[in-house]
């Protein structure tokens, strides 16, 4: 595909797209935005976006998206819940990576997660044969599973939440574009800056953050 092809293709997706799916978009990116900063904007930003996106796969019967984003809303209702609680010391969850048990079980639950979502894709797509024949809905499973992962992680203030969201966003991007998607793979391109730029914050504000609790153990020793 040659740039002029591809700047067409570019411009029929816009023109293409609804301004309710517009909105959806830039909330998503607002949401990817504020989660960078670990500002808790990160939820109600995203839940606007996600719940449209139940609207409009309701509408056109992706009933295997639509559930997705139901997922993904109530994921982010719980990871508002938990960055807004307090512990015994009056102090919001703070960043933190996660431990080796934690870690495995996000890595165990991914082809868990996997077999489950191809197969929601199985009873909902079944009649698409185009579809199920191609290795859209196996690319599909992985980075859906790998983002759900991602959403869980971040739910819990856990740094690797980064990594999985750029690993499900470099297999995103070339598969909407492939798919001919060009605006979906130019907001995956954008999330994707958006996710390495969090992963460097978010180790910063860590390291900052360990940084003062060592200075408040040394003067209380």
């Amino acid at each position: 595909m040659d740039w002029n092809s591809f700047f067409e293709l570019f411009y029929q997706n816009v023109m293409e797209t609804t301004w309710l799916e517009i909105i959806a978009v830039v909330f998503g990116i607002l949401s990817v935005w504020f989660a960078r900063q670990a500002n808790l904007l990160v939820y109600p930003t995203g839940i606007v976006s996600t719940v449209i996106y139940i609207y409009i796969c309701f509408n056109i019967q992706l009933y295997a998206d639509m559930g997705i984003n139901l997922f993904y809303t109530s994921m982010s209702i719980y990871g508002w819940y938990m960055w807004t609680r307090k512990d015994e010391l009056k102090r919001y969850r703070p960043i933190r990576w996660n431990t080796k048990k934690q870690q495995g079980i996000g890595i165990a639950l991914i082809p868990v997660l996997y077999g489950l979502i191809f197969l929601l894709l199985y009873i909902f797509k079944q009649d698409d044969p185009e579809y199920m024949d191609s290795f859209i809905p196996y690319v599909d499973s992985f980075t859906t599973s790998i983002f759900l992962i991602g959403m869980w992680y971040m739910a819990r203030k856990k740094i690797e939440n980064w990594i999985y969201w750029i690993v499900g966003n470099v297999i995103s991007v070339p598969l909407y574009f492939i798919k001919g998607l060009v605006f979906t793979s130019f907001q995956f391109t954008i999330f994707l800056v958006l996710a390495v730029m969090g992963l460097i914050e978010w180790k910063r504000m860590y390291d900052e953050g360990r940084s003062r609790e060592q200075g408040f153990l040394e003067e209380v020793l």
